[in-house]
């Protein structure tokens, strides 16, 4: 399911957003390396932001280096093969091929992708009852036109959820209903009680099919890292930028540089474990506390036969909102895997945190045996993530949350001092909490500091 695709689909019509061909150049192509210059420039973290700037500025003939909290680049581009196939922990998805500069990038990395067809689904409701094909559509169709209407219902300080409840309370307790509003609304962007009422719809898009990774997103941080001066294990705990030059403190030690770029989440800019000397701004700890961050968790699950229906998407309408609703069929595109990812967002993802392996399995296969019968057996094993208390995210992604302008997102990007620069997907007014949005914003702070 596309990321704001449903969403943006049914209010404004899908924009076909091309890149220019000069963007295209500028950060996917390999150029020639200019002649060194004796600018120094340390980028913070090793994410997809952070590697496609400091990738730039080395051609650019900047000597760069990047810090890296963690023993991996990648950041929340994280794949895990311990299994004999690709889970990607983080992005698995390019929204919208046309256009999408991750589609070059991708190809270009050898990254593997398989089309994956919004249209090939099932829904079950409790008892393994399948849900009619024209009860689901009429309602999507309903949901598409509230969507259209409920902003205007809204305000600066009132969430979705106060004003859908306010406005359709027969729906509230509805299962079916509850499963379009978890997976196109809260899986989107963020726990309904804090998502804005007024600005659910922001973000743009690319147009084009939806593909997903098949050998791994982790390829596109690879390919950007060749080459590159990067520091792993180094956790980077202040930034002083009083001075001519900035002083980043990392595991007790102190380096110094002519620019800097803090590509680190914005969880991580929430946690406070980053201490600047000044302070930054009002206006950007201002974004920084205003704008959200979601949790997503992923659960991907293995079987030595397959019982499943032979679609894309299974879809499942439990009473608990946002609980392993959605099977993405991943033998769909790994024809000889038997395995099924799922997912659980907002605050119940924040649970599954808690539990144990055992607890969660019990819980996903309460849901598995109620649409296919108790006979189908365990798992035979099974993957995880833990975002919201991974000390190197806080989270998923960021959202329109209440309180949230979308000036907020400008603030987060906007430099201080014309030494201090700011990269990453929630720093993009456009395609926040995106891995194209993280990938452009790199781009972007690199061009400022070329253009200083």
């Amino acid at each position: 399911m596309q990321r704001r695709k449903f969403i943006k689909d049914n209010l404004t019509g899908l924009p076909i957003l091309l890149l220019t061909p000069s963007l295209l150049a500028s950060s996917c192509n390999k150029e020639d390396d200019h002649e060194p210059n004796e600018k120094t420039v340390i980028v913070i973290g090793a994410g997809i932001s952070g590697l496609a700037a400091a990738k730039k500025l080395k051609e650019n003939g900047f000597n760069v280096t990047v810090l890296e909290a963690q023993d991996k680049i990648g950041g929340r581009l994280r794949t895990n093969r311990t299994l004999g196939v690709a889970f990607d922990e983080g992005a698995s998805w390019i929204h919208g091929t046309s256009g999408n500069p991750i589609t070059t990038l991708a190809q270009q990395a050898g990254m593997s992708t398989a089309f994956t067809d919004d249209e090939s689904l099932v829904c079950y409701d409790i008892t393994g009852v399948l849900r009619n094909n024209a009860v689901f559509n009429d309602a999507e169709t309903e949901f598409e036109i509230i969507l259209n209407s409920l902003k205007n219902s809204g305000g600066a300080s009132q969430s979705f959820e106060t004003v859908f409840n306010r406005l359709y309370p027969t729906k509230v307790n509805d299962r079916l209903w509850k499963f379009l509003l978890s997976t196109y609304i809260t899986f989107d962007l963020g726990d309904l009680d804090k998502v804005s009422s007024t600005l659910y719809e922001e973000g743009e898009e690319f147009s084009g099919e939806e593909r997903i990774s098949t050998n791994g997103y982790d390829t596109i941080p690879n390919y950007l890292a060749s080459g590159l001066n990067i520091q792993l294990n180094q956790r980077v705990s202040k930034i002083d930028y009083i001075d001519i030059k900035v002083k980043i403190t990392h595991n007790g030690n102190v380096t110094e540089a002519d620019y800097v770029i803090v590509t680190v989440p914005l969880g991580v800019l929430k946690s406070g474990k980053i201490q600047f000397v000044p302070n930054l701004p009002i206006a950007k700890q201002t974004a920084i506390q205003k704008v959200g961050m979601n949790c997503v968790n992923k659960f991907l699950l293995t079987w030595n036969t397959a019982f499943w229906d032979n679609k894309q998407y299974i879809y499942y309408t439990p009473e608990i909102k946002d609980k392993f609703n959605y099977f993405v069929n991943v033998k769909k595109f790994h024809p000889n895997v038997n395995a099924l990812m799922t997912f659980a967002y907002a605050n119940y993802a924040r649970q599954t945190e808690a539990m144990t392996d055992a607890q969660i399995i019990g819980e996903i296969m309460l849901h598995l045996r109620d649409i296919y019968g108790n006979s189908i057996p365990n798992p035979t094993n099974m993957l995880r993530t833990q975002w919201q208390t991974n000390e190197n995210s806080f989270g998923s992604y960021s959202f329109t949350q209440v309180g949230t302008e979308m000036q907020h997102f400008d603030d987060l990007a906007e430099e201080v001092y014309g030494k201090l620069f700011f990269a990453g997907e929630h720093t993009h007014i456009d395609y926040f909490s995106t891995a194209h949005g993280a990938y452009l914003s790199g781009i972007r702070e690199a061009d400022k500091i070329i253009a200083l």
